[in-house]
């Protein structure tokens, strides 16, 4: 099965994240990503797994209650 890419602008919009951050994920190699030509495209499957990873950590970060 062919991999699903999406262009910066609509994975930006699927993630809520600002497309200069995305490009710094895909540079830290935490989500797929290449260029073709000028556009910048991301693998849906990378980024939705990304998304699940931090909504994961994202329990167990952050301020906790006070006893």
């Amino acid at each position: 099965m062919a991999e699903e890419w999406l262009t910066l602008k609509e994975a930006a919009k699927l993630a809520e994240y600002n497309p200069v951050h995305l490009r710094v994920l895909i540079r830290e190699g935490r989500i797929k990503g290449r260029k073709f030509a000028t556009v910048w495209q991301v693998s849906r499957s990378s980024l939705l797994g990304y998304l699940r990873e931090q909504a994961k950590r994202g329990e167990k970060r952050g301020r906790k209650p006070a006893i």
